[in-house]
């Protein structure tokens, strides 16, 4: 019985500091899980930076693609070259107004049919 009391008694002594070092244990683990997933964001949050630059970097060059592709000159260029297209001779436009035209406007515009 005697060894019973002293077994519980070193229990009882030691239970204190096994709880306090049990505590500062968590604690530490809390701690370090708690920058690992600090630094974790960190790297994640500045592969998403470089990611966005990057886009940016390609959305600017496609709207100066775009820009380029949409050049009146470009355009003039390509119409003469590729589609034989030629600017209108004199007499060749005919203006058509706005609105309702009577019928001998619209007879005289298709040649009287």
């Amino acid at each position: 019985m005697k060894a019973s009391l002293s077994l519980l008694s070193v229990v009882l002594e030691l239970l204190p500091s096994a709880l306090l070092c049990a505590l500062l244990a968590a604690f530490g683990v809390l701690h370090v899980t708690s920058r690992v997933m600090v630094v974790r964001i960190g790297y994640e949050l500045s592969h998403l930076e470089q990611k966005n630059r990057a886009l940016v970097r390609e959305h600017d060059r496609l709207k100066l693609e775009l820009a380029t592709l949409k050049s009146p000159h470009r355009l003039e260029k390509l119409s003469r070259e590729r589609l034989g297209m030629s600017p209108p001779g004199p007499g060749t436009v005919v203006p058509v107004r706005r609105g309702r035209q009577s019928e001998g406007t619209v007879a005289a515009l298709s040649g009287g049919l």
